[in-house]
C-alpha cells in the first residue's frame, strides 16, 4: 500500500491528551503524516482510510467515507463496538505486552494488599488499635481469575510466582502451566466456590454484563475477597453491596465502575468493606503503544493486510 494519506487521531480526550498521543504517534512513526480529526480538511477527509482512536466520537467517524478500518490505541473496545453499531469497519485492539505486564503487577499488588489484611490494618490505625492480626500463608488463600487471555494469563504467572495457588475461567477452555482451568457455567460455578479472592479481568460483553450476579457471588466462600480490574457492570452494583452489608463478602478492590468517574453521591466511597480506585489499574503507555501501532501501519502499507482482531459480534 502506497503512503500519503493523512492518519486522524480521533478522540473525545481533552486537548493535553490529544496531545501527547499526537506526539507519541508521530515519534513513532515519523513517515507518516498523523494530525487529529479537528485538523483535517476536506480533501484528507475524502481521501482517509485509517483512523487510530482512542474514544472516538463515531459521528466523527462518519465523516471519513472511505473509512475501512480503525486501530483502537486501547486494549478494551466494547464502548467502541456499541458506539459504532452495525458497521463494516474493522477494528484493531491494542495488544501489547507492557499492558499485560502492568496489569500483573497491579493484580499481585492488591491481591497482596487483601492477603495481608490490608484494610484491617487501616481501619486499627484510625481507632488507634495496637493488634498483629493472624497471618495466612499465601500457599492457604486460593486466588480465581476470571479471564485467561493475555492479562488473565500474565497475572496468574505473577501470582504463581507469589506461591498463591490460582485456578482460572475462561469462555472456552484453555490450558496454563500451573493453574487449574475451568470454562463454561459448570467450570465458573466450580471456580468461584473455591476462590477466596475473585479477580476480575473479563472484558465487557453481552455475556458478561451482569455475570456476578446475586447468584454467583453467593457461591464465593464466605468472607471471600473481590478485585474488579475489568468493567464494572460485569457486577451487580446491587448484590455486591449486599453481600458486603452482610459480611457475606469481606472486602472489594474497585478500580472500574459502571459510571466514571465515580458520582460523589456512590454508595461505594464511604463503604467500610470497599477500596475505590480511579480506573488506575493498568494505564496504557503512550510510548509502547504507539510502537504498536505503528508497527500494524508499517504492515498494512506492505502488505495491504489489516490486522484487525475485534470480533464484532462477541464485543472483543
Amino acid at each position: 500500500m502506497s503512503q500519503g494519506t493523512t492518519i486522524p487521531f480521533v478522540s473525545q480526550g481533552d486537548a493535553a491528551s490529544v496531545a501527547a498521543w499526537l506526539q507519541a504517534l508521530r515519534n513513532a512513526m515519523p513517515e507518516e503524516q498523523v494530525v487529529a480529526f479537528a485538523d483535517l480538511d476536506d480533501a484528507q477527509r475524502a481521501k482517509c482510510r485509517l483512523a487510530i482512536v482512542a474514544n472516538p466520537d463515531p459521528a466523527q467517524l462518519k465523516q471519513l467515507p472511505q473509512l475501512r478500518w480503525v486501530h483502537s490505541v486501547w486494549a478494551g473496545v466494547e464502548r467502541l463496538v456499541a458506539d459504532l453499531g452495525q458497521s463494516d469497519l474493522q477494528i484493531t485492539r491494542l495488544v501489547d505486552p507492557r499492558l499485560a505486564a502492568t496489569m500483573a503487577e497491579a493484580v499481585l499488588a492488591w491481591t497482596l494488599y487483601l492477603h495481608r489484611d490490608m484494610p484491617r490494618y487501616a481501619q486499627q490505625q484510625r481507632e488507634q488499635r495496637w493488634q498483629g492480626l493472624d497471618y495466612v500463608l499465601p500457599e492457604q488463600r486460593r486466588i480465581g481469575l476470571l479471564g485467561l487471555g493475555a492479562l488473565g494469563e500474565a497475572a496468574a504467572v505473577a501470582l504463581r510466582q507469589a506461591r498463591f495457588p490460582v485456578a482460572g475461567w475462561s469462555r472456552s477452555p484453555r490450558q496454563l502451566d500451573g493453574v487449574e482451568t475451568f470454562s463454561g457455567m459448570e467450570g465458573l460455578t466450580q471456580l468461584l466456590s473455591r476462590s477466596d479472592i475473585l479477580v476480575c479481568l473479563l472484558p465487557l460483553t453481552r455475556d458478561t454484563r451482569g455475570l456476578l450476579d446475586a447468584a454467583r457471588l453467593a457461591l464465593l466462600p464466605p468472607q471471600a475477597q473481590l478485585i474488579n480490574f475489568a468493567r464494572g457492570p460485569i457486577i451487580d452494583d446491587a448484590a455486591l453491596r449486599q453481600a458486603l452489608d452482610a459480611g457475606q463478602l469481606k472486602h472489594a478492590v474497585l478500580d472500574v465502575f459502571a459510571t466514571e468517574p465515580l458520582p460523589p453521591s456512590s454508595w461505594q466511597w464511604s463503604h467500610p468493606a470497599v477500596t475505590v480506585l480511579p480506573h488506575c489499574s493498568a494505564p496504557t503507555d503512550a510510548a509502547t503503544a504507539s510502537a504498536i501501532v505503528a508497527g500494524n501501519i508499517r504492515h498494512y502499507r506492505e502488505s495491504g493486510e489489516i490486522p484487525a482482531n475485534v470480533d464484532i459480534g462477541r464485543g472483543y
